[in-house]
């Protein structure tokens, strides 16, 4: 009670409540409006939070995180286009109740999943400290390594069909880190002689650049769509009433999104597909999917508002994110201090629960927000697309800047911003990049440290939970391949069954021509010979 009372009191300042307000609502509106999404919107108020206390810069982040989802199911639902990434499974539900006339009926029903949701995940994970607290400690620095080694396999291994191209995305990653002064000698590390490198390249210009400036050339290049938009009457109540009734499909869907968020490089797709694949194949009418079901709904919105809390854990927990837009939020406790780990768990607790009580309430606070403002939210579906790239271009270029008021992180940023344009267009991953960036510093430091009581190669993994890391790792390459080399027999099969055919119908014709040519060689042997018997005719 006391430490609820503690983190209570941290909240209770008006600039923090100011941040609950200003994250909630803001992260509803970019999430409404179709290609920002909120890594955009992260990137460019990065800056800004370093001059906040971490509480009130976190919770700003953090409430553009949470809420981005739901504003994200708007446009999703109503035209078809999701505001932001994971809200794609939404359209395959929420658009087909649109075209039945059933469009409040399946935004309020959006809106009571997501906030069953992301109340389901922070309950859990208030629940969950104190355990937190006392395994985090067993954490020293080959645990974190190895952690954050299994991360950046899990990204790269959860791009399927794109495995080498995410590998290399994250070498880069890893690459980008080394540049300048390394950490322990201050030797300097492809610098190649130019001073202004010395300094490394900033992780925060490098987000500005492959998310805010290259979403901003995206939306300059692209034309704007007429978009029609109907009045929605009635009560955005009643979808906590239809929620009940599947109170399986909405637990299952939290808990996946719960389970997913916690392990780095999942995050939410993977929590989507999987409740949804559950809720389809437990359903009683497993046809509607895809065709307007509530279930589908329930579960695609559900399990993807219960992962952003969840995905605080490994952060908090191990100083690890497992995604971008944690990563971004990394930044914040560095500059000001707070370093992520076990002695957060061990020195600011109060702390720690304080963040997931600033994720309840802004729960709370966006779906007050959305049950009395959707008529007027839908508006800025829209806002057209090359206002909003000028917009996204000057405050990229301002934040970038504001950091150490340098041109030449302007022009790296734009440099970033034309590869992030580029990776984008061929539909190639950027986050295993910044994941690259984030977890290849942190293995760097604790590799080092770690090596220090490292006699043989075994002595690395002689501890419970370094073994336990090791195998995981094992077994998660080991299924990779697996799963690699399956797809590689099943492609060579299948083109062995195409060779084949077509072998065998080209023969099967060639046979069929021999036989009609052979047919026309005798008719026209049987004619000769019976105008040879007839004789010939005379007039």
């Amino acid at each position: 009670m006391d430490l609820i009372l503690s983190s209570v009191e941290i909240l209770a300042r008006w600039d923090v409540a100011l941040a609950l307000l200003v994250g909630s609502i803001g992260g509803v509106l970019i999430g409404a409006i179709p290609g920002v999404g909120p890594a955009v919107a992260i990137a460019i108020l990065l800056p800004a939070t370093f001059s906040m206390d971490p509480i009130v810069g976190l919770t700003v982040l953090l409430g553009i995180y949470g809420s981005s989802m739901y504003g994200g199911s708007i446009p999703a639902i109503l035209i078809n286009t999701p505001g932001t990434a994971v809200n794609a499974l939404t359209t395959y539900d929420g658009y087909p109740m649109t075209t039945r006339g059933e469009a409040r009926r399946a935004i309020s029903l959006a809106y009571s999943s997501s906030f069953f949701g992301g109340i389901f995940s922070v309950i859990c994970l208030i629940l969950f400290a104190p355990v937190l607290a006392r395994v985090a400690p067993m954490f020293g620095s080959r645990e974190i390594f190895l952690a954050a080694l299994l991360g950046i396999i899990l990204v790269v291994t959860a791009h399927r069909g794109q495995t080498l191209i995410a590998a290399a995305m994250a070498s880069f990653g890893i690459w980008l880190n080394t540049i300048g002064l390394e950490p322990v000698k201050y030797t300097k590390r492809y610098t190649f002689e130019q001073s202004w490198l010395s300094s490394g390249v900033d992780l925060i210009v490098v987000v500005l650049g492959l998310f805010a400036l290259s979403q901003a050339f995206i939306l300059l290049t692209s034309e704007d769509e007429k978009v029609r938009l109907t009045r929605l009457k009635g009560s955005f109540f009643q979808g906590f009433r239809e929620l009940a009734r599947h109170p399986r499909v909405a637990s299952v869907a939290a808990s996946f999104g719960v389970l997913m968020g916690m392990i780095p490089g999942v995050g939410e797709f993977t929590a989507q597909f999987m409740s949804y694949t559950y809720a389809q194949k437990t359903s009683k009418r497993p046809e509607d999917f895809g065709h307007g079901s509530s279930e589908g709904l329930i579960s695609a919105e559900t399990s993807n508002n219960a992962v952003p809390a969840a995905a605080m854990v490994p952060l908090l927990a191990l100083g690890i994110p497992g995604e971008a837009l944690t990563a971004m939020m990394l930044s914040v406790f560095y500059v000001h201090n707070v370093i992520p780990g076990p002695g957060l768990f061990q020195n600011r607790m109060d702390f720690v629960v304080a963040l997931y009580l600033a994720l309840l309430i802004l729960n709370v606070l966006v779906l007050i927000f959305l049950l009395f403002a959707t008529n007027q939210l839908i508006k800025v579906v829209r806002i057209p697309n090359r206002f909003l790239g000028m917009a996204v271009l000057t405050l990229s270029f301002v934040g970038v800047y504001s950091l150490r008021n340098s041109v030449t992180d302007c022009i790296l940023a734009a440099a970033f911003g034309v590869l992030g344009f580029i990776l984008k267009r061929l539909s190639l991953p950027i986050v295993p990049i910044i994941l690259g960036m984030v977890l290849g510093g942190i293995m760097e430091v604790k590799l080092r440290a770690g090596m220090a009581r490292v006699k043989e190669p075994f002595d690395f993994i002689d501890r419970p939970i370094a073994m336990i890391l090791f195998l995981v790792i094992l077994l998660v390459l080991g299924l990779h391949f697996a799963r690699v080399w399956r797809e590689f027999r099943a492609r060579k099969d299948r083109e062995w069954v195409a060779s084949h055919s077509t072998k065998n119908f080209a023969s099967e014709m060639h046979r069929r021509q021999t036989r009609l040519a052979r047919a026309r060689q005798r008719q026209l042997r049987r004619q000769r010979v019976r105008s040879v018997l007839r004789g010939p005719r005379w007039k």
